[in-house]
């Protein structure tokens, strides 16, 4: 795995850089996101600007604010939006700053009032469609976009058009294009426990209790590779039994 990400490293920067990043790289599948963090903030004292050390910093700071709360969340996805910005207007052909800009803006759509959370809404699906259009591949985009579009689906068509009214234009979408997307991230990255966890969830909301079960089943046979990942096993293994359990 370490060789495969050090090749993909090699293609998009000079050696110096490829090499500086990997002890940040090292810390991060290790779930050690501070260190992570001050590896990267390292290598990048060294080689200013480099877009591909700021998408994975804008990464790993996405990844500690799952797991945070209060201040300190708000903290570390200032710095994920920050670091993230930074890649973007660095080189705007690369995949991942996109990403995980529309994966801040989800989390910090979170906790804003309704205008907010629109304005930063059309600007999360602008960003998830950008890495797409840049790598049809790239799964955390389609899984992101997946989310968002499962939140659409419970906003009720009347609640939808008075806020369209009143606060802007809503982006259109809902359960069968969070469908369409959560599979497709599935389908290209089946390893990522956040895909099928998604999917199972959307598949509660639209009532298909079998299908969810399926994909909350696999979601749970599947490794822990990021912090949020430990919380959102228990919350599986909660579903699953309220879901195998006698009505």
């Amino acid at each position: 795995m370490m060789c495969a990400l050090f090749c993909a490293w090699m293609a998009l920067s000079g050696p110096g850089v490829a090499e500086a990043a990997v002890p940040g790289d090292e810390s991060f599948l290790r779930i050690n996101y501070p260190e992570a963090v001050s590896r990267y903030e390292s290598a990048l004292g060294e080689h200013p600007g480099e877009p591909a050390l700021l998408w994975r910093l804008a990464r790993v700071y996405v990844c500690m604010g799952e797991v945070a709360e209060g201040v300190e969340r708000r903290h570390f996805l200032a710095m994920a939006e920050q670091y993230a910005r930074e890649c973007v207007a660095a080189d705007s052909t690369v995949v991942e700053g996109h990403t995980w800009l529309a994966g801040v803006l989800g989390y910090r759509a979170l906790e804003e009032g309704a205008s907010e959370q629109i304005r930063l809404s059309q600007e999360l699906v602008r960003e998830a469609n950008q890495a797409i259009r840049l790598n049809a591949n790239e799964d955390a985009a389609y899984s992101i976009l997946g989310s968002f579009y499962r939140a659409l689906g419970g906003v009720g068509w009347l609640k939808r058009s008075v806020a369209s009214l009143f606060l802007g234009s809503i982006p259109e979408g809902g359960y069968a294009e969070a469908e369409a997307a959560l599979r497709r991230a599935v389908a290209i990255a089946p390893g990522i426990m956040r895909h099928q966890y998604e999917l199972g969830i959307l598949y509660i909301d639209m009532g298909r209790e079998e299908e969810a079960r399926q994909a909350l089943e696999a979601a749970g046979r599947l490794p822990v590779k990021t912090a949020i990942d430990r919380p959102r096993l228990e919350k599986i293994h909660e579903l699953l039994s309220r879901l195998t359990s006698p009505q």
